[in-house]
């Protein structure tokens, strides 16, 4: 309980209410004393009255009159003529005065704290001002003893009033905060705990009932993220039922396109003109749907191997990439160049690292397609203290902002008209298991530039021998 929300209100509250009560205690217990003085110069004071009316008073008469004001004597002060109106015989020698015409408050506070903790009975001088202008100052001579004991005894009053007071302040604290706070946080917990048991199930998003604002708004908060998370969990699994779909209708529209490109091969050797001059356009077609099957399945595999990372020879590799695009483009119109130190090495996966960088220069050669002037497509490498940095370039017309937007999100990136976007995503994602980054550095009118970095991990530069 005490570790609960409203156990550490109740505990603090108790705390807070004993601490508020003791500095009421400390001016409280230093007022007690000031009316306690006072009140013995006013009994003093009337005590001297009856020396005024009868000039003959005996010794018992006196010494009982000062009995009951509590004092060993009594001076008056008239008309700047100093009177001792009542005496007796003081036990002990004055070890203090107070004069209480002059004294400020935090005087006050400083000598009945001084009282209060120090034991032992000694005697003191008190000064005041007569009460009815019935004279110019009073002066008289009292012990401590009665007057500690009283001060402890009011300040127990105090304290064990102001323990009632905390206990109930308390207790009323705590059911409100059961009510009003603890309640409520149980509910939103309850709910949490419920849609996370069946966040698909719409019946467990919290319906924001709240009162305090704090509350509402976390509610609402929640509201949100519930209702999102349902909605994105049920497009997920919609996904996933198109996307396992989509694989297996792939899988057999390849097989299919694959005996059809075996057909297109004898469809070329046909003595007719116009057989022979579609026969390429149709191979070309079959060529892309068979690579578009090929790429659904590659990426809808959610058993990608994991890199197998050694150190090779990244001209090698580009070269292969660069040979092969070659013979995609008719007439050499467009210029492969390769910029890759020759003895430069790198440590990753060579098979996965020809995938990304034959993904991005066929991605910078479609570019080219039908734009006039130079059409160069440039990889380049170099390496800093900490990573490797392998860039494509081409000098095409730059990227649509639409395709910018969605770059490496899967279908919705493609730069091209009809194409997927599965290039990059894909390339992106090899990247990403190298522990590497794939990002886009500048498109524009003069060309598009991809930017590999690859970390080297132990930050130690490495050339092939």
């Amino acid at each position: 309980m005490l570790n609960s929300l409203s156990g550490r209100f109740l505990i603090l509250t108790v705390v807070f209410v004993m601490l508020a009560e003791v500095m009421i205690f400390v001016p409280s217990v230093a007022r007690f004393r000031e009316v306690y003085l006072l009140n013995r110069l006013e009994r003093a004071q009337i005590a001297s009255l009856a020396l005024e009316a009868d000039d003959m008073l005996t010794s018992e008469l006196e010494a009982e009159l000062l009995e009951n004001a509590g004092v060993f004597n009594v001076v008056l002060l008239r008309d700047a003529v100093r009177e001792l109106r009542l005496s007796s015989e003081i036990p002990m020698p004055v070890e203090a005065a107070f004069d209480l015409r002059e004294t400020g408050p935090f005087a006050l506070i400083r000598d009945a704290m001084k009282r209060l903790f120090t034991p032992g009975n000694t005697v003191i001088r008190v000064i005041g001002t007569p009460v009815r202008d019935a004279g110019l100052l009073i002066e008289i001579t009292m012990e401590t003893e009665p007057l500690r004991r009283d001060m402890i005894e009011y300040g127990l009053r105090v304290l064990a009033l102001s323990a009632v007071i905390s206990v109930f302040t308390a207790v009323l604290l705590f059911a409100a905060v059961r009510v009003f706070l603890v309640r409520p946080i149980k509910g939103v917990v309850s709910n949490m705990q419920r849609y996370a048991a069946a966040p698909e199930d719409a019946r467990g998003i919290i319906t924001p009932s709240a009162g305090v604002t704090e509350l509402r708004e976390a509610e609402e908060a929640l509201l949100k993220l519930q209702t999102e998370l349902t909605h994105a969990l049920k497009q997920k699994e919609r996904l996933a039922q198109l996307g396992g779909a989509v694989a297996r209708v792939s899988h057999d529209l390849r097989n299919i396109l694959t005996s059809a490109q075996l057909f297109t091969d004898r469809i070329e050797g046909s003595e007719d003109p116009l057989v022979r001059r579609l026969a390429p356009k149709l191979v070309g077609s079959i060529t892309r749907a068979v690579s578009l099957c090929e790429s659904t399945l590659a990426f809808g595999r959610t058993d990608e191997a994991a890199p197998v990372l050694g150190l090779v020879r990244l001209a090698d590799i580009v070269a292969d990439v660069l040979d092969s695009e070659r013979l995609a483009v008719e007439e050499d119109r467009v210029v492969f160049i390769s910029e890759v130190p020759a003895t430069m090495t790198v440590r990753a996966d060579p098979e996965q690292m020809f995938r990304v960088i034959l993904n991005l220069v066929r991605n910078a050669r479609q570019a080219l397609a039908g734009c006039d002037g130079d059409a160069h497509v440039t990889v380049a490498a170099g390496e800093e203290a900490d990573a490797w940095w392998i860039t494509v370039a081409d000098t095409g017309p730059g990227l649509p902002p639409k395709a910018v937007e969605h770059l490496f999100t899967p279908f919705q990136g493609g730069a091209r008209k009809g194409g997927t976007g599965l290039g990059l995503a894909i390339a992106a994602e090899l990247v990403r298991g190298h522990g590497g980054k794939l990002t886009l550095a500048r498109t524009g009118a003069d060309g598009t530039v991809f930017h590999i970095r690859l970390p080297k991990g132990d930050g130690v530069a490495v050339r092939a021998a």
